[in-house]
């Protein structure tokens, strides 16, 4: 076991925490906590559309819905419209401001966090019309109607404004900012005399960068145009692969090993990793809001996999707060219980500890792996209806999986095998090691 930990530190924990730090990640990262509320606020008007297939043995809601929610749908819907049908643009957003705040915080350099924001978004709906090559020269793209002079409508926006467009949008922000700090150290900008006042320099000094990267993109999404494609399609390439590779079920165990094999040295997996795949976990529900079937969607983590915690320890919690042996396992259970219910468990893992423990790291390892293998299956192979609502992370046990399906009982059966799973993985390995506590503590007395 201490080779093993010696293997994690050396090949994942090196790599991993340089990873970490890259500011590129910490401000994709930033994006992902900062959509979190629009991601939960837009999915809560979805629910009001769902109800109704929610509880259909209370045949009085669908009578309810039909003289009052139904009518006005296309109102409360763009409550989701607005949030998840252009979450594509936040990310932009925040990508541009965090990234430039970084290099503002950490080079010195004068650059202004909102004007980076603002590049990025402008770099970003530079991608979004689609042109084409027509009898020699340049046209904007019209088909059937849904198209027009370039623009493409989708289920709910700007199709390329949807999730869809998210890899877009983070390329585009990562650029945007880079250029601007490109010129800014190179003082490529217009200096204002100091009496001008310091917002109206400030503006100026965002001049020559905004040139910069409009040219820069509209040159790179030329020569693509030419080429018969554009910046837009050339992203989706390499990130489908990359989301078609997570959404099997190997590439969902390798995610989960790699967050717990992180915990175990020490470090947030869950932060580092989830981080990254939360927005191929967002752009997996809208496409199954709009028709797709797809299990690895949506709060697919906290439903299935990580229920009370990183380990999936909910009922380890239970377990060991009535029915330890150990006064310390006791203790610490009956402390960390609350937390647990709402998937927190920071006070197991380093209480216990699990973090460095070679008589925990197996099951800890290998009981979110079998809960996410249960959860998968069973979503993909139709027992459980998939996810097509944000969830609070912090959702109990079973509820969030109803919730986030719209409502499937065998999404809520699901969500509590894979706790009893994880739980017949944690017990042997728990009642060995409330033994040697025990004995421990028989020795201290």
């Amino acid at each position: 076991m201490n080779k093993m930990f010696e293997f994690l530190e050396k090949y994942l924990m090196g790599p991993m925490g340089k990873v970490s730090t890259w500011r590129p990640v910490r401000a994709i990262v930033a994006a992902g906590m900062a959509s979190i509320p629009f991601t939960i606020v837009g999915s809560m008007f979805l629910v009001l559309s769902v109800i109704p297939q929610a509880f259909p043995f209370l045949g009085f809601i669908k009578d309810i819905w039909a003289v009052s929610f139904d009518k006005i749908a296309p109102l409360y819907l763009q409550g989701y419209n607005c949030t998840m049908g252009i979450l594509s643009l936040y990310f932009a957003i925040v990508i541009g401001y965090e990234y430039t705040k970084i290099f503002a915080d950490e080079e010195e350099l004068n650059v202004d966090p909102v004007y980076g924001a603002l590049l990025s978004v402008m770099a970003f709906f530079l991608t979004i019309p689609q042109l084409i090559v027509s009898k020699g020269a340049l046209a904007n793209l019209n088909v059937d109607g849904k198209t027009i002079n370039g623009w493409t409508v989708g289920g709910s926006s700007l199709d390329r404004l949807s999730t869809a467009g998210m890899f877009t949008a983070i390329l585009m922000a990562i650029l945007a900012v880079q250029l601007y700090r490109f010129c800014v150290k190179h003082n490529w900008v217009v200096k204002m005399p100091e009496a001008v006042p310091e917002g109206v320099s400030r503006s100026f000094s965002a001049l020559i960068p905004a040139g910069v990267v409009a040219l820069v993109i509209l040159v790179i999404n030329g020569v693509f145009i030419v080429l018969g494609t554009d910046i837009y399609n050339v992203v989706a390439i390499p990130f489908s692969f990359v989301r078609n590779i997570t959404n099997t079920w190997l590439g969902i165990v390798v995610i989960y090993l790699l967050v717990h094999a992180l915990w175990l040295v020490g470090i947030h997996g869950a932060n580092i990793v989830m981080g990254l795949v939360n927005p191929i976990l967002l752009a997996n529900m809208a496409e199954n809001v709009n028709g797709a079937h797809i299990a690895y969607a949506g709060e697919f983590t906290n439903s299935y996999v990580t229920i009370g915690g990183s380990g999936a320890t909910l009922l380890l919690c239970v377990y060991i707060a009535f029915m330890a042996k150990s006064a310390q396992l006791k203790m610490l259970g009956r402390a960390a219980l609350a937390p647990a219910i709402f998937n927190i468990n920071e006070p197991l893992i380093f209480g216990l500890p699990i973090v460095y423990n070679p008589t925990l790291a197996i099951p800890f390892i290998l009981a979110p792996i079998a809960s996410a293998s249960v959860g998968y299956w069973s979503v993909k192979l139709g027992f459980a209806a998939i996810a097509k609502i944000q969830t609070p992370w912090p959702t109990p046990i079973g509820l969030g999986a109803y919730v986030g399906s719209g409502g499937s009982l065998g999404a809520l059966l699901t969500a509590i095998v894979c706790a009893v799973v994880a739980f017949v993985i944690w017990f042997p390995f728990i009642k060995m090691y409330d033994s040697q506590l025990l004995k421990e503590e028989g020795v201290e007395a």
